[in-house]
């Protein structure tokens, strides 16, 4: 059974006419790795707030179909729900640094301090978490202070807090330079080693050729093709993406 089934969704932003994505029928199961490909404006960000449940809860507009997150419809969930099931890292790691504490560790045992958890757990949950994230070296310097890709595996590891059963993330090393890049995608490739359930937006294709278990390809707001990594990267079967992945990968 699929923990996230996107059923025949459709989403139109407030103020604009040509739905962000149309007729869109997705299913991810726990356990594989998924990369979201396509050029800017294809609606891949869109899916991804669809999927955390920031659309329609946030952004407004129009959305049809049906989206079923672990047996449960999203209309029926409250955010912090879908916060404690979804983790979510955005494309600007400053975007998702609070700055309510001073150091790294504080930053990451935040939420769990909102949540009421007790401070034994806390402490045993943060340490397990920069060891994963490779956070732990920074744990006294300031969040603002870090490199991008420090601050990046830093919202990682925000959002590994929560235990949450699916990571989403969206260009995660779209604002890094290649070395930083390297240092973020190696943190989300343990991850996948590991087994955690993941979604990527990425532009990175020799890292999504490599590691993911299924590829979706979109364009202008439709589903061109999707397959295992190796279907999607060795034979592709439209001629658009086999023009996007040439483009892509030269």
């Amino acid at each position: 059974m699929a923990y996230i089934d996107i059923q025949n969704v459709t989403y139109t932003y407030p103020l604009t006419k040509t739905p962000s994505i149309a007729d869109v029928n997705l299913s991810f199961e726990r356990g594989k790795f998924y990369a979201i490909l396509g050029a800017n404006g294809s609606g891949k960000t869109t899916l991804c707030n669809i999927i955390r449940g920031f659309i329609p809860n946030f952004f407004q507009g129009e959305m049809k179909g049906k989206v079923i997150i672990d047996g449960k419809n999203l209309e029926e969930y409250e955010m912090g729900e879908i916060a404690s099931k979804i983790g979510y890292v955005f494309q600007n790691p400053f975007n998702q640094i609070t700055g309510a504490r001073d150091t790294v560790y504080g930053e990451i045992a935040y939420g769990l301090e909102n949540f009421g958890v007790p401070v034994a757990e806390i402490k045993t949950r943060v340490e397990k978490i920069m060891e994963i994230t490779n956070t732990t070296y920074l744990q006294e310097k300031n969040p603002f202070e870090l490199s991008g890709g420090q601050q990046q595996r830093v919202a990682i590891a925000r959002a590994l807090m929560l235990q949450p059963d699916i990571l989403c993330f969206d260009e995660p090393t779209s604002a890094l330079d290649p070395e930083l890049t390297g240092e973020v995608l190696k943190t989300i490739k343990q991850l996948a080693d590991e087994d955690m359930t993941m979604i990527i937006v990425t532009h990175e294709m020799a890292f999504a050729k490599f590691v993911s278990d299924k590829v979706v390809f979109m364009v202008d707001g439709k589903i061109e093709e999707e397959g295992t990594s190796e279907q999607i990267f060795e034979n592709p079967k439209s001629e658009r993406t086999k023009a996007f992945l040439n483009h892509t990968l030269t």
